[in-house]
């Protein structure tokens, strides 16, 4: 198994900057390119909760704004703000997102308490029978 522990310890410090002020759960993500470039996220809330993002499609858009269409791995941190991390698995939405970009067989999704402690996923066990653009291809 590869050491994960610095993308690991890239989403805790992306889950400093998360804006929570009404749920106060915080979660940061790290996401990984091909090219060895690491993007954070932090979830960022709103008054009223459906302009919410979370901290995964927070990396991953920003990576992709820069160009970055290859991605290796993200890992994910969260709880409430001031408590214990939990393992916070990414929403049905983000797994789609990350579907979009990601090879599901190949792209890994680390759920972290500490660099020590986290569980390793393919995308394809997360999001089994998934719809992606090469159901589009004809």
């Amino acid at each position: 198994m590869r050491d994960w522990s610095f993308l690991i310890r890239e989403a805790l410090k992306a889950r400093e900057a998360a804006y929570t002020p009404y749920s106060h759960f915080k979660v940061g993500a790290a996401l990984l390119c091909g090219d060895g470039t690491i993007y954070r996220g932090g979830n960022i809330e709103n008054a009223s909760y459906t302009p919410t993002i979370c901290a995964e499609r927070v990396a991953i858009f920003q990576a992709v704004n820069q160009g970055k269409r290859e991605f290796e791995a993200i890992a994910v941190c969260g709880g409430p703000e001031g408590g214990e991390l939990q393992y916070c698995a990414p929403c049905g939405v983000c797994r789609q997102v990350m579907r979009e970009f990601a090879v599901p067989k190949q792209f890994r999704i680390l759920i972290a308490r500490s660099p020590e402690e986290f569980k390793e996923y393919t995308l394809e066990e997360l999001l089994p029978e998934s719809f992606g653009p090469d159901n589009l291809k004809q």
